[in-house]
């Protein structure tokens, strides 16, 4: 889906944990974070959005940061998970693959019973129109 935007009320749920996914890896700035994002199939997500997130996690502990001086032009804020930022970046991914698994099994129950219900629907229509 990586040619298509997420619906934003998935995406403020789960982004939080994405952007510490890739912090974690190594120290980055946000510009290749928005990147790394867009690469692992989740497009589009604007300074906008992504920069008062990166605050966020910076005032609850969760980065630290720093300026460095550009290849060829201004500084930049690197940003690094904080101990504490490893917790909850582990936590929170355990409760999150529970919480989709949970609400897989959920949709695929429905799919099932919309299967069925397509298929019953199909041959009802089909005999009452003589196929």
């Amino acid at each position: 889906m990586s040619s298509e935007s997420w619906p934003s009320e998935w995406l403020k749920g789960i982004l939080p944990l994405c952007v510490m996914a890739i912090v974690i890896e190594n120290e980055t700035h946000g510009y290749a974070i928005a990147q790394s994002l867009e690469e692992r199939g989740i497009p589009s997500v604007k300074g906008g959005t992504l920069y008062p997130l990166l605050s966020r996690l910076e005032t609850e502990g969760l980065v630290s940061t720093r300026w460095v001086q550009g290849p060829s032009g201004p500084g930049r804020k690197l940003y690094a998970p904080t101990p504490e930022g490893h917790f909850w970046f582990h936590a929170n991914s355990q409760r999150w693959t529970s919480f989709t698994t949970t609400t897989v099994a959920l949709l695929q129950h429905h799919d099932n019973e919309g299967n069925r219900w397509r298929t019953e629907t199909k041959s009802i229509l089909n005999d009452s129109l003589g196929g």
